[in-house]
């Protein structure tokens, strides 16, 4: 692993606070936040009891980690149980250049921790992280302060929810993270909002800039997109064109929210799907992947 992280001393030296949330983290001044920024904005639901916030030792009392292999080689996914906040996956990609992270968990327990730190020791060392958006940072502060990964990377359009940790590589609206990963700004949902393109493995993370419904057994169903999920708000017709620039451009058979991987959704559903929305008035309601 890398020796020293030459951005240490430059992140405010605040404690943490976890929104219930919705999960979000924050450094504030004791005794802590009044108000999640991230649940007061138009795309996130309010809390209808009130704000509530937690300390790391908090949350590392309220969950357990997991990790598991998906069903795609390569990809493992790291979560906590039961559900805090938004309920975030954390999606480690195995490269010729070591370990590349793309959104968190909410919390990284110390096993969690103990099993990255092997996954390095076999893999090559943890050294760039990234997200799509906020609703995907999960806990990405802590695994910059535990792991120190020479990169941080997070769309330059949304440094404003970045406060819990330093990003240190703003990225514009293409970088390549990794041999055959690629970060796309794709806008939409968020200013910033990117995706994560495995060339190699046929798989798109795509942050939110898709909601895929899955039937009781776990297959996708329905696609949708929005400008707002909760309050359904849907995308512009300007959001819809960059959209379908920049993912139709994309060769995929998977797409990985920061919630769940899932097999059969294809480019030429997305496209479909895109191509549909714009052929009428703005709509937010799923569209049937049969019908696409």
């Amino acid at each position: 692993m890398t020796a020293t992280n030459p951005y240490r001393g430059l992140l405010p030296d605040l404690p943490a606070f976890a929104c219930t949330n919705c999960g979000h983290w924050q450094r504030w001044p004791a005794p802590g936040p009044q108000v999640c920024p991230v649940c007061a904005d138009v795309r996130n639901a309010l809390p209808e009891d009130g704000f509530e916030f937690v300390t790391p030792a908090q949350a590392d009392a309220l969950v357990t980690g997991f990790c598991r292999p998906t069903a795609i080689a390569g990809v493992t996914e790291f979560g906590t149980e039961p559900r805090f906040g938004l309920d975030s996956r954390g999606w480690v990609i195995e490269s010729d250049a070591g370990l590349v992270g793309f959104e968190c968990a909410p919390w990284y327990t110390a096993d969690m921790l103990a099993q990255l730190r092997r996954m390095a020791e076999v893999h090559g060392e943890f050294e760039i992280l990234a997200a799509s958006h906020v609703h995907g940072y999960g806990a990405l502060w802590q695994l910059q302060q535990e792991l120190e990964p020479r990169v941080v990377c997070v769309g330059v359009r949304d440094l404003e929810w970045t406060k819990a940790f330093r990003v240190t590589w703003p990225a514009d609206d293409e970088l390549e993270l990794a041999p055959d990963l690629t970060l796309h700004r794709t806008g939409g949902h968020f200013p910033g909002h990117s995706v994560l393109h495995d060339r190699r493995r046929g798989l798109l993370f795509c942050g939110d800039s898709l909601k895929v419904d899955l039937d009781e057994a776990g297959r996708p169903v329905a696609l949708s997109a929005h400008k707002a999920f909760h309050a359904q708000i849907p995308l512009s017709h300007g959001e819809l064109r960059e959209y379908l620039t920049v993912v139709g451009a994309l060769d995929f058979g998977a797409v990985a929210t920061p919630f769940e991987l899932v097999r059969g959704v294809t480019t030429d559903h997305v496209v479909h799907l895109v191509q549909r929305l714009l052929s009428g008035p703005p709509d937010a309601a799923p569209v049937a992947l049969a019908d696409l």
